[in-house]
């Protein structure tokens, strides 16, 4: 707490944090589900469009935390997904590396 009893920039980031954290790691949970239905073949175009939008939303509040690779990894990610994305193996391996990445940012992240 500040000297004049409003909370610290840092105090009010991480209190936001708590309240977003459940969140992010829902989305980092739909980016899982992704890759892994890219590895079996089963990822639909709406799926593949909601994740795409989910690293998008994860890019934005990622970097307000000063997860700056975590903004880096999440537009790897959106880019994937919301162009002409590849269908094979390597891909799916890909993104779902960047998302246990992320996963484990959001953990280490308190």
């Amino acid at each position: 707490m500040e000297p004049s009893g409003q909370p610290s920039l840092a105090e009010a980031m991480d209190r936001l944090w708590v309240q977003f954290r459940p969140q992010l790691e829902e989305r980092v949970s739909t980016l899982e589900s992704a890759a892994a239905a890219l590895a079996q073949g089963t990822l639909v175009p709406t799926q593949r469009e909601h994740a795409s939008a989910v690293a998008h939303k994860l890019a934005g509040v990622l970097g307000t935390f000063g997860l700056d690779e975590g903004t880096s990894l999440a537009r790897e990610t959106e880019i994937a997904y919301s162009g002409d994305y590849h269908k094979d193996s390597a891909a799916a391996a890909r993104l779902f590396e960047i998302a246990s990445q992320l996963r484990a940012m959001l953990a280490v992240r308190k």
